[in-house]
């Protein structure tokens, strides 16, 4: 009888453990699938933008003003009555209760389109102060910025002056990578209508016709532009020579033969963190601090763009601004440079593929279009852009080819919160509860075992100690 029972625990002691292994392998399981291995998984910061974003468009430009992101991380809506307010706590989200609504920002904004044009001057909506802030850079004279200062005052509090250094100016000079006669630019995302391939980079880079080289001799042709945007917009196609193909196409360089892999595209949020990329400062990050901006370039005004503390500097026109592998914005201009600081301003890559009628291409084969006979384009080195398809990441003497293959498909270490995502993953119960359960279930199993097994042997000791004492 005694030999019996101890057969019993010893295989149910054994069926204990295998469910502590098999709990184990369920946990592992569910953390390798939450983990952020599929670069379609949107971080935090992402995740609360698109939250924000959803609220303005469902409660209305008469009962909001704008969504941004806060210091904690968390998705705040302006609105305008305590109702909206309540909707929006409902939904996850932080309320601020703010006197203007998004169509009183837009009325000031087109009164100031209105105006005489002030090269040199810039304004952008600022949702967190609930006011529409018009800048003046160092070009801008004291007798222009008074007859401006004359329509703010009149749109009353929701406008803001501000003097700022520097001069806004388009990002483009006469040195090195995508080189034509008009200067240098960087190349942004690669873009696809189905039946030809191109670059989409900034519409001040260069007028339709104008033809891109990827060495400053002008003996390896890139492309033309055929299409584009500027003033109003800041957009361009420059469609690949013939014999080009997209492979590795969905990468952006930053650098050290590094990339991001792009597998979309989204609008920016204001408090947001962003990245970019150009030929001229390579990597940079920054915050968006407003959206639907205008700009008064010398060259023309142009209309909504994304304002950030990010910097550029010449050459890094035309160049990606991408944040947790979604295309955001191509560089179009700004003031300042990477060691002073500055504001620089991105056209919106949505609203320019909407135009242009394109996609990205966000992973080879996805659709784009089957490479034509002839010479194969050549590729534009230095970080910052769109890989010129069909090529390695790496360019003769090391340099890395813009959104070529690299090695790497994120960031630098410390510059994105993908561990934070991948905590929040594993935090979730309901991935990992079951292969929780099993192992809390196999665990109590072996404690009560053996609790059973020491009150046994309690047992036979003091029967034995009766029979023989």
């Amino acid at each position: 009888m005694r030999h019996a029972r101890r057969n019993v625990q010893r295989i149910a002691r054994f069926a204990a453990i295998g469910g502590l292994v098999c709990g184990g392998l369920m946990v592992s399981h569910a953390v390798a699938s939450e983990t952020p291995n599929d670069p379609k998984a949107p971080n935090a910061e992402t995740r609360a933008a698109r939250t924000g974003q959803e609220l303005v468009a469902e409660l209305g430009t008469s009962r909001t003003a704008g969504s941004w992101i806060d210091a904690k991380g968390r998705p705040v809506v302006a609105v305008t009555d305590e109702e909206a307010a309540a909707d929006v706590r409902g939904a996850g989200a932080v309320p601020k209760v703010v006197r203007y609504a998004m169509k009183d920002l837009r009325s000031a904004t087109d009164t100031l389109k209105d105006a005489p044009k002030v090269a040199g001057t810039s304004w952008a909506m600022d949702y967190a102060s609930n006011q529409v802030v018009v800048r003046a850079d160092t070009t801008v004279s004291a007798a222009e910025w008074d007859r401006l200062a004359k329509v703010a005052e009149s749109l009353g509090k929701s406008v803001r002056m501000e003097r700022t250094e520097g001069t806004f100016t388009p990002r483009v000079n006469g040195a090195s990578p995508l080189f034509a006669s008009a200067g240098r630019c960087s190349a942004g995302f690669n873009v696809t209508n189905g039946q030809a391939n191109f670059i989409l980079t900034a519409g001040h880079c260069g007028p339709v016709g104008t033809t891109w080289f990827s060495d400053q001799q002008g003996s390896q042709q890139v492309g033309a532009t055929v299409s584009g945007s500027f003033p109003g917009g800041d957009f361009s196609l420059v469609q690949y020579s013939p014999g080009v193909d997209l492979s590795g196409a969905d990468l952006v360089a930053v650098g050290n033969g590094e990339g991001i892999r792009i597998v979309g595209a989204a609008d920016a949020a204001v408090g947001q963190k962003v990245f970019r990329s150009g030929s001229t400062t390579g990597l940079q990050s920054g915050e968006v601090t407003g959206l639907n901006a205008t700009v008064n370039y010398p060259q023309g005004t142009v209309t909504g763009l994304i304002e950030t503390t990010v910097c550029a500097e010449p050459g890094d026109s035309g160049g990606p601004m991408f944040a947790d592998g979604l295309a955001m914005g191509v560089t179009s201009g700004g003031n300042g440079d990477c060691q002073s600081g500055g504001t620089t301003f991105f056209q919106p890559v949505t609203k320019a593929l909407d135009s242009l009628g394109v996609k990205l291409v966000t992973e080879p084969g996805s659709g784009q279009a089957a490479p034509s006979s002839g010479s194969t384009g050549s590729a534009n080195n230095g970080a910052g852009a769109a890989a010129p398809p069909g090529t390695s990441s790496t360019a003769p003497g090391g340099a890395v080819l813009p959104g070529g293959s690299g090695p790497v498909d994120t960031v630098p270490d410390g510059e994105t919160d993908s561990l934070a995502s991948a905590l929040e993953r594993v935090a979730d119960f309901r991935s990992l509860g079951p292969g929780l359960f099993v192992i809390a279930g196999s665990l109590i199993a072996l404690v009560a075992l053996r609790i059973r097994s020491e009150r046994g042997r309690r047992r036979y000791r003091n029967q034995y100690s009766q029979s023989w004492g």
